[in-house]
């Protein structure tokens, strides 16, 4: 979206400038062209005449189909008419040598190594210039529309490679298999240098440098900032930058990019960033307010906003796409476009290859021919080997070959175990393990397993326990009954042993008997033994390995006689005559490699020269030499072959290649062969190569060769459309030229064999002629099976075609080839892909091959290390994602790295209308390789799905590629009224949703009540009737009791503290007294001596003496807001709020009047205060929201009195019962157990501080044991420490008498909703102490009401339904099964109090629900709050939260709003009335309710899924900005693992909750801040998250 600034052109002005910038870019069609264009299909023309056309209009080709016989291209036109020629640096205009391209020379081969190993070399089997143009022309029209990404912040100290790592490691695995040239582009590199210098990239540098990174980061992360100075652009770019960064935030909310509906809230609200008066030309550091006026620095959310500004633009597919996820699971199918283009021609017809001839002298098997050459010809060469040099090392004759393979089937038959028991039987499976440079070794043992009538089945060497795909050559050998292998000595002694020198067991391998096969060690046979050469039968010869798109590796049996005839049909096709010489650079160990240059080479006696992959890569020339020494007839190449000559043949004037008849192109089915084919004829022409003789095939492991190119028909090309191979049709690219697909065709079918089309996916239906579909061959000559794997065979190799109407065309089984593609005119096959290369995104299909050739288009000489990048798609969320990963260089910088990212994604996105979903860079040499280098693309999917890829760098773009996300849920319009709802709930048979607690009863013959209604009442009368009761015990982390405090000495202690404050505060009846003590007896006896002097006491938790930056802050607000007249504390906790210290944190001159109350006098006060009436104000109850919000509570002496005897009645209290507390006493129900619930029921407690845990786990748990206690209270912190610290140490406790069948209920005291998985955890874990499974439950409180529920001892136990998630979202609860997907186990919250009444709310309509529904928890009860003190003054919020009315049903009670969401369900069990159980399930707070797309997500239900994400998260907490969802994860392992998270949060999130995570921050453990009730402080996070204080090691901003 181009800005206009004061000062910018017209747009007139701007559309000429731009016509004018592209110009280069974007061909303009002649008019004759166009007309001869208009309303073809396909166009066929002689090479000649496509010339005269191409210069006279001066065009690139777009889609045609031609035929050239490039004979007649003059060095003049050759530009023209070979558009994917690129001159090598040495044949560009200037002579002299471009010095970022050395040209290797053959003189030494390091100096030719050093040069191969350049970093910036690329996958030569994807160039092509036009393509590179064209993307090119892609880009160059994205920049118009300079939209700022926002760059991903990393902290400097990750990732940074060291030294060692930063220079390329000697890989001696080989470099890619599918690897790079030695040229850097120069053509590509002139025209993006003038491209990409443009000041406003569409990545604007400014806005990167100005807002990437937190404080401790860099955008580099290599060293420093290029220098690469353009003052005149800075102003003009970094004022565009700040335009970009607040495009309409002024004055106006950011958009949602998330839902449809404005956000409505309850009692808090995310407001956007509010700018204020932000003018064009101020900083960019001006501040930025969140909702809770926290200011925050710009940075963050300058990318924020950067990102939504992305977000702003259109998805591509239109809102028909979207389908519904109702609760019934129905995804809309998406509506077909009426634009896709469908197929329109005819059914195709089979197509015959040529009769295959019959010969007289041809062999009855294979081993027949080497038998006869063995004996008739035995001098005659058969294979020479060549050393590392590129020199021969040794030849192997006819007779040699066939007498060892004679010994050697010998060997094995006789030798191998005894004559009663031989090892080997005839049909057995042998494995062969050869290197590559060791060609005759496996010559001889593929012959002598041959002869041996055992079957062969080649593999790769393997290098280490954990090889890269070593566990599928595992699953192979074990389908395919491998229990022996043959090896050589020298590569025996390569392999990874044990200790004790034996070779390891490999990873997923059977176990293994190796045998060596050197001349030496085998046996000559006795004179009477011949080896059994029957007739070619059906019987399997050998097995060739293959691996599947999933990455299976599965063995393709080949009988005796298809492997006769392919070798027949071979040797007709390429008209392979007796004692020719053929020169093979390809594995012979399978495919090409082995059919042409093993077992067809043997059957016509033909002289193979094997150019092993380690020459090639230290003499790129060798084979071209080799050629030209041997005048060989026939070559056996890749594309990477023709390349890696053609850059080396400078220095090799005098080679001559006018020998040669046929230069085989194995892997010429691939569309981006084309440009390497020419290429090489244009460089070789003048050097003998004739043009005729190249020579593509396609070939398939299942059916073996399925087409060659013959030199008698003409070679032909077409120009496709991409978009319309995405549908699957065949169309001549007409629109536009960059989104063109050029490919060759691989000439006829092979002698012999049936060919059709049928559709890659469901029936095999035959293809129309101008559809893409998978060729399927009929032939003798093709594999029979996937060995010991009959059901896989049989969807393969035993295909019935059917026509439209879905009858079989005949009975004859079709082979399924893996190849896409279509037959052109004249039967020649074209082939565009591989299915295992297929990716199907929305319907459409993408080639993985396509996709590497554009991201390689893109400039990757700075970013991508020779040129490794892997293709793959992941099933995310209904539908295939794409994802690239690429390796990247080591002197890559961040922004180079983030440039080359953003670029892809642009270039994918205009050229194959596809979005990426993600885009990663690891470091050079990390992929997993195959044996032959290339990337192993399984083993990387798998590493990216399990976490295990360690990128440097990532980019998610989940927003612009997810397109079938449910539509965002539109609210009920507020104009249907709560009763009409509530009647609508009845007539549909739900119940209204409320429960009641027992009657609190009337007071039984107790005078203590009916005479002390106030709790100091209650001590006082204690003391006097029971003075030596003990009624606490505070127990040390030894689990020695330290103080015990008995009802007479703690109403003495409190007496002595109300004469002290009397006398030294100079306070007044109801002055606030903040009460600061450790957990114990002093803050109890401190309590009543507030009550006793009439005064409130407020606890405050102490401040931590090793983090008082962090804690007194809170202190210090506390003792502010209750407007406290006087400290009461310890002497140490008094020498801590006056050090120096406390001062860097706060005003310490300024502390109210601090009272120590360790060493008092002996006095009692003058008189004991009695409040006038039960409504006065006892104490007032502080805590921290898990909101962050600071509220207190008022509690009076009525409510405190009615608090005390429900819990008394629930739990059974009384003077004789021993209950233990393990919790904090600072706010809620903990300090209600700790200081008031003994004194008014008279039970002991034994009080244990939660602090003194962390120095002795077992404690609360030893006490519960030593004491034989039947209740106990403790925090969700306390149980999780138990269950960490000592889950492995239960026997240890047992042997220590540990028993715990004494406790009968075990209460975790809280105020959210109850942790499943915790509780049920502890219970298993401690199950072995003797816990009672039946003994843990939760309590709920709420600010408003300090106790709703608590599981008693009379009620039935606490019960546990599975809620609908989806439901949930939609506010309606849907029970489920247990286990059913989606599914949320949730457990009650406690029996509800006696006296307690509870009703579920629509807190928008505030009418009471029905019990299907979630709603807000509305508490009408006697010992509710009777208000908060003061949130400043908020009375309106006062009323709203203590006293409300329901606007329908009962209009005259008052109700507490809780603020948590619920819903209550009548059980099946009975409660003590004999009633059946209402149970109320708590699900979450209504202020941290997320609302998403119109729905509403509680934050837990995310973290969970967060959690189990991957195996570092330790930790993690959401919240919302500006409607982007934020996940923040804390990282246990180490820094290289956080990128791994990213995919893998944005994955699970998705596809569990329907949501797109929009940032991703990765922080360190500990990061995210906990209460002391160990709750999550979510607002705390976001807030220090915007004000950029996180100091996070990487955050992702998601697409």
């Amino acid at each position: 979206m181009p800005v206009l600034l004061s000062s910018d052109i017209t747009q007139k002005g701007y559309e000429k400038k731009r016509a004018k910038l592209l110009a280069s870019y974007i061909p303009h069609f002649g008019a004759k062209f166009r007309g001869l264009l208009s309303g073809c299909r396909v166009i066929f023309m002689p090479t000649r005449c496509w010339n005269d056309i191409m210069q006279r209009n001066n065009v690139q080709p777009t889609l045609l189909f031609v035929s050239c016989r490039p004979t007649c291209v003059s060095a003049a036109d050759a530009d023209v008419s070979l558009p994917d020629v690129q001159l090598s640096p040495s044949h560009s205009a200037d002579p002299s040598p471009s010095p970022e391209a050395p040209g290797p020379s053959t003189s030494t081969a390091t100096k030719h190594h050093r040069a191969h190993r350049s970093g910036g070399a690329r996958d030569e089997r994807y160039r092509s210039d036009i393509h590179t143009e064209a993307v090119q022309a892609a880009l160059a029209k994205h920049k118009e529309e300079k939209m700022a990404l926002p760059m991903p912040t990393k902290r400097r100290s990750a990732f940074v490679q060291s030294p060692i790592d930063a220079c390329t490691p000697p890989d001696t695995s080989s470099a890619s298999e599918d690897e790079g040239s030695l040229r850097r582009k120069a053509a590509l590199s002139a025209v993006l240098a003038q491209t990409l210098q443009s000041p406003d990239y569409w990545i604007n540098r400014s806005v990167q440098s100005s807002s990437t990174s937190s404080s401790a980061s860099s955008t580099l992360s290599h060293g420093e900032p290029k220098t690469q100075p353009q003052p005149q652009l800075q102003p003009a770019a970094s004022l565009l930058a700040d335009v970009l960064a607040h495009t309409r935030i002024e004055n106006s909310v950011p958009p949602d990019v998330t839902s449809s509906t404005p956000q409505e809230r309850g009692s808090r609200v995310d407001l956007p960033p509010a700018v204020r008066g932000m003018s064009r030309g101020q900083s960019r550091s001006s501040m930025l307010d969140t909702a809770d006026g926290v200011p925050v620095s710009s940075r963050v959310s300058t990318k924020i906003q950067q990102l939504l500004n992305t977000l702003k633009r259109p998805k591509r597919p239109p809102l028909s796409e979207f389908f519904l996820d109702d609760s019934e699971e129905i995804v809309e199918v998406p509506q077909p476009d009426p634009n896709t283009p469908k197929p329109e021609g005819r059914q195709i017809i089979p197509v015959k290859g040529e009769p295959l001839g019959v010969v007289s002298n041809w062999p009855p098997a294979l081993q027949a021919a080497l038998a006869r050459w063995g004996a008739t010809q035995a001098k005659s060469p058969a294979l020479t080997a060549l050393d590392i040099t590129g020199k021969p090392l040794y030849t192997l004759t006819y007779g040699k070959l066939w007498s060892r393979s004679l010994k050697l089937a010998y060997t094995l038959l006789n030798k191998l175990g005894t004559k009663t028991e031989p090892v080997l039987q005839p049909g057995d499976r042998v494995a062969l393990v050869y290197p590559n440079s060791d060609p005759g070794m496996f010559w001889v043992a593929f012959y002598g397993c041959l002869l041996a009538e055992v079957i062969p089945v080649p593999i790769e060497v393997p290098l280490s326990r954990q090889d890269a795909g070593s566990q599928q050559i595992g699953f192979l050998l074990g389908s395919c009954g491998v229990s022996l292998a043959l090896t050589s000595e020298v590569c025996l002694k390569g392999l990874p042993k044990t200790p004790n020198g034996e070779i390891i067991q490999f990873k997923g391998w059977p176990r293994m008997k190796w045998v060596v096969t050197d001349t030496k060690y085998l046996t000559k046979p006795s004179k009477d033994w011949q080896p059994h050469i029957p007739t070619a039968n059906t019987e399997t010869a050998y097995i060739e390995y293959k691996a599947s798109k999933e990455g299976t590796v599965m063995g393709v049996a080949v009988s005796k006689i298809s492997m006769l005839t392919h070798c027949q049909a071979l040797t007709q096709a390429c008209n392979y005559c007796e004692g020719e010489t053929l020169v093979n650079v390809l594995d012979c160990k399978k495919d090409m490699g082995l059919w042409h240059g093993v077992l067809t080479s043997v059957m016509n006696r033909i002289h193979t020269i094997t150019v092993p992959y380690a020459v090639m890569k230290a003499c790129p020339m060798s084979w071209v030499q080799r050629v030209h020494i041997h005048k060989a007839r026939v070559a056996l190449v890749k594309c990477r072959d023709l390349h890696w000559a053609m850059m080396a043949h400078k220095e090799q004037k005098d080679t001559n290649l006018s020998s040669i008849r046929m230069l085989i192109v194995a892997d010429g089915a691939n569309p981006w062969s084309v440009s390497s084919c020419d290429a090489f004829l244009n460089v070789f022409q003048s050097q003998g190569l004739k043009p005729e003789v190249i020579c593509p095939c396609a070939t398939s492991p299942e059916a073996l060769t399925v087409a060659i190119r013959r030199y008698t028909p003409l070679p032909a090309r077409a120009i496709l459309s991409m978009g319309g191979l995405s549908h699957g049709v065949i169309r001549v690219n007409t629109e536009d030229k960059n989104s063109a697909l050029t490919v060759q065709d691989v000439g006829h079918i092979m002698p012999g064999a049936l060919m059709c089309i049928v559709k890659p996916d469901g029936p095999p239906q035959l293809c129309k002629t101008d559809e893409i579909g998978e060729i399927v061959i009929n032939s003798r000559a093709g594999g029979t099976m996937y060995y010991g794997l009959p059901g896989v065979t049989k969807n393969t190799f035993e295909v019935i075609p059917v026509n439209q109407a879905g009858a079989p065309i005949g009975e004859i089984p079709f082979t399924r080839t893996g190849l896409l593609g279509f037959v052109g005119p004249g039967s020649l096959v074209f082939v565009v892909g591989k299915i295992e290369g297929l990716l199907m995104v929305s319907g459409r299909r993408h080639n993985a091959d396509d996709l590497v050739a554009t991201a390689l288009a893109v400039e990757p000489v700075k970013t991508v290390y020779r040129g490794r990048i892997a293709v793959f798609s992941v099933t995310v969320f209904y539908d295939e994602r794409i994802v690239i990963v690429a390796e990247q260089r080591p002197d890559a910088s961040e922004e180079d790295s983030f440039q080359w990212m953003s670029r892809v994604l642009q270039a994918i996105d205009s050229i194959h209308q596809v979005g990426l979903y993600c885009l990663a860079l690891v470091p050079a040499n990390t992929l997993p390789k195959t044996p032959l280098g290339g990337i192993h693309i399984c083993e990387t999917k798998q590493n990216f799905l399990e976490g295990n890829l360690h990128p440097c760098n990532i980019l998610m773009c989940p927003h612009t590629c997810v397109t079938n996300m449910p539509k965002p849920r539109q609210k009920q319009p507020v104009d249907v009224g709560p009763a009409s709802m509530l009647v609508g709930n009845l007539v549909a048979g739900k119940r209204i949703a409320q429960a009641t607690g027992r009657e609190l009863g009337v007071v039984e013959d107790q005078d203590l009540i009916r005479k002390h209604q106030f709790l100091s009442e209650a001590l006082q009368w204690r003391a006097q009737t029971d003075p030596d009761h003990v009624l606490y015990v505070l127990l040390n982390a030894k689990g020695v009791a330290v103080c015990t405090a008995t009802c007479a000495q703690l109403h003495k202690r409190a007496e002595k503290i109300t004469a002290t404050l009397m006398e030294r505060g100079g306070l007044n009846t109801g002055d606030n007294v903040v009460l600061l003590y450790p957990p114990g007896i002093d803050l109890i006896a401190a309590f009543y001596g507030c009550l006793y002097a009439g005064v409130i006491p407020v606890t405050v938790r102490p401040p931590h003496p090793q983090n008082l930056a962090a804690t007194l802050p809170t202190v210090r607000m506390i003792i502010d807001v209750s407007k406290a007249a006087c400290i009461l504390t310890t002497q140490p906790l008094m020498r801590i709020l006056r050090s120096r210290e406390a001062a860097a944190s706060v005003n310490v001159k300024t502390w109210p009047t601090i009272i120590d109350t360790d060493d008092l006098p002996r006095k009692r006060p003058p008189h004991i205060y009695k409040p006038p009436t039960a409504e006065m104000l006892a104490y007032l109850d502080f805590s921290v929201s898990t909101t962050g919000m600071l509220t207190g509570v008022k509690m009076s002496h009525a409510a405190v009195s009615t608090l005390c005897r429900s819990i008394k009645l629930q739990c059974e209290l009384y003077s004789s019962r021993q209950i233990a507390i393990c919790l904090d006493p600072y706010c809620g129900l903990g300090f209600v157990l700790w200081c008031l619930s003994s004194v008014y029921s008279g039970h002991q407690s034994i009080l244990i501080p939660p602090l003194e845990l962390e120095s002795s786990l077992p404690l609360w748990l030893s006490t519960l044991s030593q004491y034989k206690i039947r209740d106990t209270f403790c925090s969700y912190s306390v149980m999780e420490l138990c269950t960490k610290g000592l889950g492995t140490q239960t026997e240890m406790l047992k042997a220590r008498g540990l028993n715990l069948s004494c406790v009968r209920s075990c209460v975790v005291i809280a105020e959210e909703r109850p942790r499943l998985a915790l509780t049920q955890s502890f219970s298993k874990l401690f199950k072995d102490l003797g816990l009672s499974s039946r003994a843990v439950s939760t309590a709920f409180g709420s600010r408003v009401n300090l106790a709703i529920g608590m599981q008693g001892t009379s009620g039935p136990d606490p019960s546990t339904v599975y809620v609908d998630m989806k439901s949930l979202r939609h506010d309606r609860v849907r029970l489920v099964e247990r286990g059913a997907p989606q599914s949320l186990p949730l457990m009650e919250s406690g029996t509800i109090l006696p006296g307690v009444r509870v009703i579920i709310v629509n807190p928008e309509t505030r009418g009471p629900l029905g019990d299907s529904h979630l709603g807000e928890i509305w508490v009408n009860s006697p010992h509710s709050a009777s208000g908060y003190y003061t949130i400043y003054g908020e009375e309106s919020l006062q009323a709203d939260h203590f006293n409300t009315r329901l606007s329908f049903g009962e209009p005259q009670t008052l109700w507490a709003r809780t603020g948590y969401l619920g819903f209550i369900k009548r059980t099946e069990l009975l409660d003590a009335s004999g009633d059946r159980h209402d149970a109320l399930f708590v699900v979450g707070s209504l202020d941290e309710t997320l609302e998403l797309r119109g729905l509403r997500y509680h934050p837990i239900d995310i973290e969970t899924s967060v959690s189990r994400a991957h195996r570092s998260i330790a930790e993690s907490a959401v919240f919302t900005w500006t409607n982007l969802l934020v996940v923040v994860a804390e990282l246990s392992g180490s820094e290289q693992e956080a990128l791994d998270l990213v995919p893998l949060v944005t994955n699970v999130v998705l596809e569990e909750h329907h949501l797109i995570v929009g940032v991703v921050v990765i922080v360190d453990p500990g990061v995210i801040p906990i209460n002391s009730r160990g709750e999550k402080q979510r607002m705390h996070l976001r807030d220090s998250f915007l004000a950029d204080q996180l100091d996070p090691i990487y955050v992702a901003y998601n697409m």
